[in-house]
């Protein structure tokens, strides 16, 4: 073989490998070479290489796809598990009431408090009712979270009340000596409801047995 064809080969070769190293993975070296051609085997070995490269793009891609996929599945996920455990249910005109349920921790009690708080915004609400039927155990912490939630929507100018306090938690807040003389509460979220509605329409008489605060005789808007 003369060297201005070997050096033709080389050049291909050459030009090849900087292909790949860019990026580009298309080029690829003639494969018709005659089998005693000393760059027969090298420019096979090179194209098996190219090719390889290319498979595992592709695989790769659809690899990220598929996580791009499953992350965004699990995004909406969350955002559905968010939703659900802070529903804010208006079940009345400009009533609104927030179930809790489970354990309240730092950052449940933010999103919470969210929640609650565009919703007071969104439908322009007069009160909102804390539903805590759901918590077996508040401690002073679970206790401060509400406070804030309370104190909060007060400064949207809506009422925040709470509902459904059992007596076991009743006599661990009395016990911790946390002070709720700023917060309306009931037993259950029917006489926090009624009592609400009542009040409204301007027949409220004298408070309902559940209510324990005495702030309850303040006025609703």
């Amino acid at each position: 073989m003369d060297e201005t064809l070997v050096r033709e080969r080389i050049a291909d070769v050459l030009m090849v490998l900087s292909a790949i190293g860019s990026g580009a993975h298309t080029e690829r070296l003639a494969g018709d070479l005659p089998e005693d051609d000393p760059f027969s085997v090298l420019y096979e070995g090179i194209n098996e290489v190219v090719e390889n490269l290319v498979n595992g793009q592709e695989r790769l891609a659809a690899y990220q796809h598929e996580l791009e996929t499953r992350l965004h599945t699990i995004e909406q996920q969350r955002n559905a598990i968010r939703e659900l455990s802070t529903p804010v249910i208006e079940i009345w005109d400009r009533v609104l009431c927030l179930p809790v349920v489970g354990v309240m921790d730092t950052v449940r009690s933010a999103e919470m408090t969210e929640a609650l708080l565009r919703a007071v915004t969104e439908k322009k609400t007069r009160c909102a009712i804390v539903d805590v039927t759901g918590i077996e155990v508040m401690d002073s912490s679970t206790t401060e979270h509400f406070l804030r939630m309370a104190r909060a929507v007060r400064l949207l100018g809506a009422e925040c009340v709470l509902a459904g306090i059992s007596p076991s938690i009743a006599q661990t807040i009395v016990h911790m000596g946390v002070d709720l003389s700023q917060v309306v509460t009931f037993r259950s979220l029917r006489e926090a409801l009624v009592y609400y509605v009542s009040r409204r329409d301007g027949h409220a008489g004298t408070p309902t047995r559940g209510s324990t605060s005495p702030a309850i005789q303040r006025r609703v808007p």
